[in-house]
């Protein structure tokens, strides 16, 4: 009896033993690990390989720390906003976000900054990837038409920002200065079948949304986080139409996403996606089966997921008007055969009845008055407006001009005036696949809208009589007429 007691108190001390042993290693990982990649010795000489988004440079995978070459030029240049609407960016290597670069644990990187020489402004560089004043900053500021040299060692993995840090650092930074930095672990990341590079950014110009000429910068509204664009890699539709990313039923992808900022949080999701694996906040742990994650301004995450089915899959910022009324819209389209089993599409259309299995009615109220229905054409294309507010507001604006790259204008709209018959099959049975309007391709879609006719007559109307367009009057029976041939 005595010895079975001493026996449950051995176990017990050595299991506290081995927890505590756990807990103290655990403690001192990262730190051993840090030094672990301070020590490693490099091999060799390369330049790294730079790319401007949505692109990434080949993966590290199993090579040797090397001393990594870094060539980086800064760029201050007018570009394109959105339609009608340019912009002054002041770049990492002439694109927004800057290049990509990808490093491995134990790297040397000998990074050169190089400042144009028709820029007007000095600029510098904080890599949050590297330990030590500034992030680099504190060494590498640099004036038009000069060049600075200076080194790092990467001793930490995970996917990091970088930004120029020069005063005011803010303004900087929304002026397109930021970019990724990825440090991978020793032996790479495991393998996938497309990569990708998205980075979300705020902009604060002196013109209103859509406003048309160069926009300057307004450090007003940035003050007050009052963000006039919020997009994907710097630009409206930068990742839309032919800019889109691709990928095959089957297929993984893994998604390298910052948040430059410089104010505005990122809720970064795919809609019809599930994420596999996130690695939080671009470091080592990970999370599985997310829908949506949180990106702070000057951080990271890497998501990965395997598409299984075709289609066009949204990537937005889940703050949804910014997406809607600001830019941060993006797409990946995916090819290949559809799976009826995982996802399988329209199946019936029927009536709902909320009252449950039996249809039940309500006492009439004899003294109620019943709604008159809309007859004169100015009546029906006022409750078309309504109709139009509920559910065609956000992809096609408010004044019909559409998302630019991404939701074709109705506004003197080419396509809409030129067959009516085709736009009504289009409210019925939506529409995937590439239009033109007014000239300019559109590849997105557009779901069924589940309307009656005159609902659908009386839309059609109120758009067909405004922004321009033919006030060709669609009745019920039109309607009718085409639901008919489904």
């Amino acid at each position: 009896m005595l010895n079975r007691f001493f026996k449950r108190r051995i176990i017990v001390i050595l299991i506290s033993i081995f927890t505590l042993l756990s807990c103290k290693t655990d403690k001192e990982t990262n730190k051993n690990d840090s030094l672990f990649a301070i020590n490693i010795k490099t091999q060799g000489q390369v330049e790294a390989e730079l790319t401007a988004p949505p692109f990434v440079p080949k993966p590290v995978g199993k090579r040797k720390a090397t001393k990594l070459t870094v060539n980086m030029e800064i760029i201050e240049k007018e570009a394109e906003m959105t339609d009608g609407v340019t912009y002054m960016y002041w770049t990492f290597g002439g694109s927004v976000p800057g290049s990509f670069i990808r490093t491995r644990v134990g790297d040397e990187v000998e990074f050169h900054l190089k400042n144009h020489p028709d820029n007007k402004l000095p600029h510098n560089i904080d890599l949050h990837a590297v330990t030590g004043p500034g992030g680099g900053a504190a060494s590498s500021f640099v004036a038009p038409g000069h060049e600075v040299v200076f080194s790092f060692k990467v001793i930490n993995p995970g996917l990091y920002v970088y930004h120029c840090a020069t005063a005011p650092v803010g303004m900087h930074i929304a002026n397109g200065m930021y970019g990724l930095i990825l440090v991978e672990p020793e032996g790479g990341l495991s393998p996938v079948d497309k990569e990708y590079y998205i980075m979300q950014g705020d902009f604060y110009t002196e013109g209103n949304n859509g406003e048309k000429g160069l926009q300057a910068f307004d450090m007003n509204k940035a003050v007050k986080e009052q963000a006039d664009y919020v997009v994907f890699n710097g630009k409206v539709g930068a990742l839309t139409g032919e800019n889109a990313i691709t990928a095959k039923v089957g297929e993984t992808v893994r998604l390298f996403v910052g948040n430059g900022g410089p104010n505005l949080v990122s809720s970064f999701h795919v809609i019809g996606e599930i994420f596999d694996k996130v690695h939080i906040e671009g470091g080592s742990l990970i999370n599985n089966d997310v829908q949506t994650t949180l990106i702070p301004a000057g951080g990271a995450a890497i998501v990965e997921f395997r598409v299984d089915v075709p289609g066009t899959f949204i990537i937005v910022d889940h703050s949804i008007f910014r997406t809607f009324n600001k830019g941060s819209l993006g797409m990946l389209k995916v090819t290949g055969e559809d799976n009826k089993t995982i996802y399988s599409g329209t199946q019936s259309d029927n009536v709902y009845h909320s009252e449950g299995g039996t249809i039940q009615s309500m006492p009439i109220d004899a003294n109620k008055k019943a709604v008159a229905k809309p007859t004169t054409l100015a009546e029906r294309i006022s409750d078309g407006k309504s109709i139009y507010n509920k559910t065609c507001f956000a992809c096609h604006q408010a004044n019909g001009e559409g998302l630019n790259n991404a939701f074709p204008p109705l506004a003197k709209s080419d396509f809409l005036n030129a067959d009516v018959n085709r736009a009504i099959e289009i409210v019925l049975k939506g529409k995937t696949g590439e239009v033109t309007v007014n000239g300019k391709k559109y590849n997105s879609v557009m779901t069924a809208q589940t309307l009656s006719d005159d609902e659908i007559a009386n839309v059609l109307s109120y758009v067909y009589s405004s922004w321009g367009n033919s006030n060709k009057e669609v009745t019920a029976k039109m309607v009718a007429e085409v639901r008919s041939k489904k």
